[in-house]
């Protein structure tokens, strides 16, 4: 049975076309063959980037979303002038080429037409962002593992480099994706998520569930942040989904001072088991709002 291409992305089918492309530039580099000896290693890179073709373009995705991966086949809707503009399947015309010490190749679309490639101009542009702006340079280059929280505050790591042990030092701020440079090598930084926070840049979003009398009339409530828990005054009226902004109690900046923002998501809960003289109270409330709008 052939893979769902939100599955090999490790995304959600709602997911948004920034969370699909980060997902893919994640897993490009995690696999890309030159970094990736493993046996499977060029397979599944070749079957992130077939889905990445396809739910990086809004045509295509919606036609997938319609018809399957049967819409992209040769002889199934979608096949000939479909979504890839050419027969025999969704993949065309291949390429190839060399950046520093990473060779690659792919293939594009039938009729000649290209895709965004995680926003590069072919899949191996991402190795410029991360290592390095030059083709002649071969600095070795590894990968690290840190927690979220360790990304936020910045950290110390052992590793073991050429039979060597060493402590490398990342700095407060760095995202996935982040290149440091050392002596003669460069780490690329790999960031576990936290269920507890979302960070977009170096904003923080979070959530937190209130009661109807809790929105209605406001409260005072408290809320972790990546510095702490803090109390924070929510306004009388608040609507469920609405963000407050905690200036100031986001991500410090790398470079620079200052740093992002926490946005908090509101969330109405209603309970699903109410004492008699809840019932009551919300009968009463409710006779009372029909004399009187209360919204």
């Amino acid at each position: 049975m052939a893979k769902d291409y939100y599955e090999v992305l490790g995304v959600l089918k709602t997911a948004s076309s920034d969370e699909i492309k980060r997902a893919y530039r994640k897993l490009a580099l995690q696999y890309h063959p030159d970094r990736n000896k493993t046996k499977e290693a060029e397979s599944k890179f070749k079957e992130v980037t077939h889905a990445y073709e396809v739910l990086s373009d809004p045509q295509k995705r919606q036609t997938y979303d319609q018809f399957g991966q049967a819409a992209f086949e040769s002889g199934g809707a979608g096949a000939g002038q479909g979504p890839f503009g050419g027969a025999g399947g969704p993949f065309g015309q291949a390429r190839s080429g060399q950046y520093g010490p990473f060779t690659y190749t792919y293939t594009t679309s039938g009729g000649g037409a290209d895709f965004d490639f995680g926003g590069f101009s072919d899949p191996f542009e991402i190795f410029e962002q991360f290592f390095g702006g030059a083709a002649r340079q071969r600095r070795p280059v590894y990968q690290v593992t840190i927690d979220f929280m360790e990304a936020v505050k910045g950290t110390e790591k052992k590793v073991t480099i050429n039979g060597k042990s060493q402590t490398i030092k990342i700095p407060a701020g760095v995202d996935e994706g982040s290149r440091i440079r050392f002596d003669d090598y460069d780490v690329v930084v790999d960031v576990k998520s936290d269920g507890r926070f979302r960070r977009e840049g170096y904003d923080i979003i979070s959530e937190i569930d209130l009661s109807f009398s809790q929105l209605a009339i406001g409260a005072e409530v408290p809320v972790e942040t990546i510095w702490g828990e803090i109390k924070f005054r929510v306004p009388a009226g608040t609507q469920p989904g609405s963000l407050i902004r905690l200036q100031g109690k986001g991500v410090a900046h790398v470079r620079g001072s200052g740093r992002g923002d926490h946005y908090v998501r509101i969330n109405l809960v209603i309970p699903k088991n109410l004492t008699s003289h809840q019932k009551q109270l919300l009968e009463e409330f409710e006779a009372a709002g029909k004399k009187k709008s209360w919204f």
